[in-house]
């Protein structure tokens, strides 16, 4: 069995490269949606929302949001499911994963519900798309949550139904999901898969969106950053264990640029893999308070060719036409030429943005 070594650079510039973060840029958007293979939903949009960030950070100044929203609504080359965008190719596998994992408790609440369930796919047959206030809710017995779900019995249900491929979000009014019913949203004729089967294709479409990432790990909600045994085994320079790593982009070429990234980006989103190749340390602080803060708020993490190398602490301030800069943290000190550049993506995001870069005053 072959087992590739790998100096630190290698595998970070295997990791930049397959999140398409190298030179030169993509061209088109549904194409880097399949490469990464997701795009993740967040409501947070104190510069941008962070499916925009990622797609800017890819495509730059020539990417729109509405030409997300064209594909998703219009085109259907891309889908959005529960919290995030996805090429529509990929739906069963994500589908037959979901429904074999779904948890012991939310089956069961899903079989005590089962007339709820069928209410809600008739009015969405009869009345499709809608909101999730204007279907009712007839539940027998409610969500079981001393939390934020409680009395979203509606929204619940939408959301465990379209998780297994029984409803589907057709598009978006306002930041509101419409719902409806699957064959008015997706493709016609996918094809339904075993778990295990839907368990091979997701870990090797992830590994070629990752590069190199661990077979297994600790589990966390959302989607995972392991991929199983697909590829084939390395081990990094310094670093213990062993990982997964996709041959066809080993010994490639490299051309670094400099980016600014989403905190969801893919690139760091498994924090401990980021510390590990990048020597990066980044949390997302948005839910610390301001004085337990070290970078702010939604701190975009800076990419410099084949290293991260601080974070930008920026807000847009869309009344008054600006990009607030609140603070540049570098991990390491900027060279003249890194400070350049790095200041060239500021103003980039600003005038993408449609905004004017003004610095806070400390």
């Amino acid at each position: 069995m072959v087992v590739h070594r790998l100096s630190l650079v290698e595998a970070r510039r295997i990791a930049i490269r397959t999140q398409l973060l190298a030179a030169p840029r993509p061209s088109d958007l549904v194409a880097v949606v399949e490469r990464l293979t997701i795009l993740q939903l967040d409501p947070t949009a104190a510069i941008a929302p962070s499916a925009d960030l990622v797609l800017w950070s890819r495509l730059g100044p020539a990417y729109d949001p509405a030409q997300l929203t064209r594909a998703i609504e219009v085109e259907r080359s891309l889908v959005e499911t529960v919290a995030y965008i996805r090429p529509p190719g990929h739906l069963p596998a994500v589908i037959a994963e979901a429904r074999a994992a779904i948890h012991p408790s939310a089956r069961t609440w899903m079989e005590q519900n089962d007339s709820f369930r069928r209410d809600v796919l008739a009015v969405l047959a009869e009345r499709g798309p809608l909101l999730s206030r204007d279907i009712p809710d007839t539940s027998v017995v409610p969500w079981p949550s001393s939390g934020w779900t409680n009395n979203r019995n509606v929204t619940r249900m939408l959301e465990l139904l379209a998780r297994q491929g029984q409803v589907a979000i057709s598009g978006r009014r306002g930041r509101q999901r419409c719902w409806d019913l699957p064959e008015r949203v997706y493709p016609v004729g996918l094809p339904d898969l075993d778990p295990g089967e839907a368990t091979r294709l997701r870990d090797e479409r992830r590994l070629a969106a990752l590069g190199i990432a661990r077979s297994r790990g600790t589990v966390t909600p959302g989607e995972s950053p392991f991929v199983g045994i697909a590829g084939e085994e390395a081990v990094v320079e310094g670093v213990p264990g062993t990982f997964r790593v996709d041959p066809a982009y080993l010994g490639l070429p490299f051309e670094g640029r400099t980016a600014l990234l989403s905190p969801f980006d893919r690139l760091i989103h498994d924090r401990v893999r980021t510390e590990q190749l990048f020597g990066y340390e980044y949390f997302l602080e948005m839910y610390k308070p301001r004085e337990k803060r070290r970078w702010g708020y939604f701190a975009l993490p800076v990419l410099h060719h084949d290293r991260l190398v601080g974070k930008l602490d920026a807000t847009a301030d869309r009344k008054a036409g600006v990009l607030v800069v609140n603070a540049l943290h570098e991990d390491v000190p900027f060279t003249r030429a890194m400070a350049a550049e790095v200041d060239a993506e500021i103003e980039a995001l600003a005038t993408w943005l449609g905004l004017k870069t003004t610095r806070s005053q400390p």
